[in-house]
C-alpha cells in the first residue's frame, strides 16, 4: 500500500549496471587496448569487477602492476575505442522507462564515475536524458564517487532532506556515497559489481530489479 512506502523527493541515479548494460562495450574496448599495447587480454568478468571507480583506475587495474607505465597510452587507446564503440552492444534495463515514468514528480539525476560527455551521449542515444535534470561524471568536479563533493553542483545554496534523497546503484561507491551523505541507499543486486560486497556493505534496501523500487517509494 502506499502508506507503506518510503517518500522520496530526489533520486540519484549511477549509470553503468543500474540505467545500462555496458558491460560489454567497456570490456571489449579494454581487451582492444590491451592487445594494441601488446598485452595479455583479460577474460569479461574480471574487466567487470573492476569498473565503478572511473576510467583511470579501470586502466590501471587492466594493465596490473607490472605495466603502469603504459597506463597515459593505454588510456588514450582506450578513450578513442571506446567513443567509437559505447553503443555497440549497450542499451536500457528492461525496466527503466517504466520506473523513471512512474518517478516523473521526483527530481532525478545521475552521477556516475563515467567521464560526463560519454554518460551523456550514451543518455541521450538511448532516450532518457528528458527523464534528468542533471547529469555529473567524474570529471564534473574534481571529486568522483564516494566523496560527497561530487554533489556540489546539485546543492548549490539548497541543502536536500537526507530522510527523502535516494542513492540508487549497483556499486560499492553508490552505496557509500549514500552512507557519506547521510542518504537512503538502494543497491541493485544484478548489476556489474558482486553482490556479496553489496551486501556486506548494509544498504537500506537491496533490489534484483530496478522495478522494485515501485514498490518502495513512493
Amino acid at each position: 500500500m502506499n502508506a507503506e512506502k518510503q517518500p522520496v523527493s530526489l533520486m540519484i541515479f549511477d549509470l553503468d549496471g543500474t540505467l545500462i548494460r555496458s558491460g560489454d562495450d567497456i570490456a571489449a574496448s579494454v581487451n582492444y587496448t590491451l592487445e594494441a599495447l601488446s598485452q595479455p587480454p583479460i577474460e569479461r568478468e574480471k574487466i567487470l569487477r573492476f569498473i565503478g571507480d572511473g576510467v583511470r583506475v579501470l586502466i590501471e587495474r587492466s594493465l596490473g602492476p607490472t605495466a603502469q607505465e603504459l597506463v597515459p597510452k593505454a588510456l588514450e587507446l582506450f578513450s578513442t575505442h571506446y567513443a567509437d564503440h559505447m553503443l555497440d552492444t549497450t542499451d536500457l534495463y528492461p525496466d527503466v522507462h517504466p520506473v523513471l515514468t512512474h518517478f516523473a514528480r521526483q527530481n532525478k539525476v545521475i552521477v556516475t564515475n563515467k567521464p560526463v560527455g560519454a554518460a551523456r551521449a550514451i543518455v541521450d542515444r538511448l532516450r532518457i536524458r528528458g527523464y534528468f535534470t542533471e547529469i555529473i561524471g567524474a570529471d564534473t568536479t574534481p571529486r568522483r564517487k564516494p566523496d560527497t563533493g561530487v554533489l556540489a553542483p546539485l546543492f548549490e545554496g539548497v541543502a536536500p532532506d537526507p530522510k527523502r534523497t535516494l542513492v540508487v546503484g549497483d556499486g560499492v561507491n553508490d552505496i557509500l556515497l549514500a552512507r557519506n551523505a547521510g542518504f537512503i541507499s538502494c543497491a541493485l543486486l544484478n548489476g556489474l559489481s558482486d553482490r556479496e560486497d553489496l551486501l556486506a556493505l548494509e544498504p537500506d534496501h537491496a533490489c534484483e530489479r530496478l522495478s522494485e523500487l515501485v514498490d518502495l517509494f513512493a
